[in-house]
């Protein structure tokens, strides 16, 4: 599963080796040469260079996060990039970068050494989302943008945006943070750990060496379906599924899918599994567990006293289980600490943590909002 799903219409960006010559240093010391990061990119760069937005992903999206002439498919941001959407593309040159890692496009555990001529599988270092973070940042520098008017993410996205600005403090001007948090809390880092434990318990992960034709797909399914489960909130799924059941089989033999929530389930882990490499989801995952705001100041206020942007929004989600609402309250009291210009948005969707992703009009409103002020 190499550069195969690199994105219709995406670019790759030759990240400058650490800005230096001695290959691109990781966050845990670890040397990564000949970086590719796939990007998209919406509107027109000013001429002064200043309106540039980077918006980072959430763990498993590519850098397609809109529809544009060379790629007129939906992109999974689809109502907030574009002409007169809240992330206006008649103002703003948008820039969304694949993580590093990711097997959309960007240098990651399913892409080639190209040292080796292999596919990395586990050589590929130690990942943090500081990696992802300077990744980006490389991106808009061969963009020729040296100062972002906005660093944007949901998700990881939002743990990657707010790691950017506290490596690059005075390389953007404002932060928005959704749906993210200063660090994975017990829950969380359990959820993702069993996930990581279902697609290596899967004798074809094979230690991470497999192959796109005998990959681990019985793994990354249950570590799929326990994702969603843990990205919607469980009102939404009584209202949406209640007790319906599934339309019935012949063949069905005993514990076959039984409700239309299991079919649900089922259907969207078989349509993840197709396009998601293992390892690259090992990594990110373990990525996302190990990112602490604490390591850049020895405490949480610390490290977000350090953040210079003008202004700051952190968005947060009432019935999110996965980064609970108190998460995002914790970064606003940093930033109310540290007497840093913000505002805290607590909405109210009942799609959970995946809100961003479909709750059209309260996050449409936010961020319009934002930039409109």
């Amino acid at each position: 599963m190499t550069n195969e799903f690199l994105t219709k219409g995406a670019s790759l960006a030759k990240i400058p080796s650490d800005f230096g010559s001695t290959g691109f240093k990781m966050f845990k010391g670890s040397i990564l040469h000949n970086v590719e990061i796939a990007y998209e990119t919406w509107g027109k760069l000013s001429n002064n260079n200043d309106n540039a937005i980077l918006v980072f992903t959430g763990l498993s999206p590519s850098s397609h996060a809109a529809s544009s002439k060379l790629n007129p498919e939906s992109g999974w941001w689809e109502y907030m990039i574009g002409p007169a959407k809240p992330i206006d593309t008649n103002k703003y040159f948008v820039v969304c970068v694949n993580s590093l890692g990711s097997c959309f496009g960007s240098t990651s555990p399913a892409s080639i050494n190209k040292d080796k001529g292999v596919i990395y599988s586990l050589d590929f270092p130690e990942l943090s989302i500081e990696d992802i973070a300077k990744a980006g940042h490389g991106v808009l520098q061969t963009l020729g943008v040296d100062h972002a008017h906005t660093v944007i993410g949901p998700s990881m996205g939002g743990m990657t945006a707010l790691s950017y600005a506290l490596m690059f403090p005075d390389s953007l001007s404002n932060l928005i943070i959704i749906s993210a948090a200063a660090r994975a809390l017990p829950f969380t880092i359990s959820i993702r750990s069993l996930q990581r434990e279902l697609i290596r318990s899967d004798p074809l992960w094979n230690n991470g060496k497999y192959n796109k034709d005998n990959a681990p797909i019985n793994g990354m399914k249950l570590a799929r379906k326990l994702g969603l489960m843990s990205y919607r909130a469980a009102n939404e799924w009584r209202e949406r599924f209640s007790r319906e059941r599934a339309p019935k089989s012949e063949n069905k033999k005993m514990f076959d899918i039984e409700f239309e929530v299991e079919a649900y389930l089922d259907h969207n882990a078989e349509k993840f599994v197709s396009m998601f490499d293992p390892n690259c989801y090992l990594y990110l995952s373990r990525a996302m567990d190990l990112f602490d705001v604490a390591e850049h100041g020895g405490t949480v206020n610390a490290g977000l006293a350090k953040i210079h942007t003008k202004k700051n929004l952190i968005i947060g989600v009432e019935s999110d289980i996965l980064f609970p609402i108190d998460q995002q309250e914790e970064l606003a009291n940093g930033f109310n600490k540290a007497k840093k210009n913000y505002k805290f948005k607590k909405l109210n969707s009942i799609q959970g943590h995946d809100s961003f992703l479909v709750d059209v009009d309260n996050f449409s409103k936010a961020i319009y909002e934002f930039f409109k002020s």
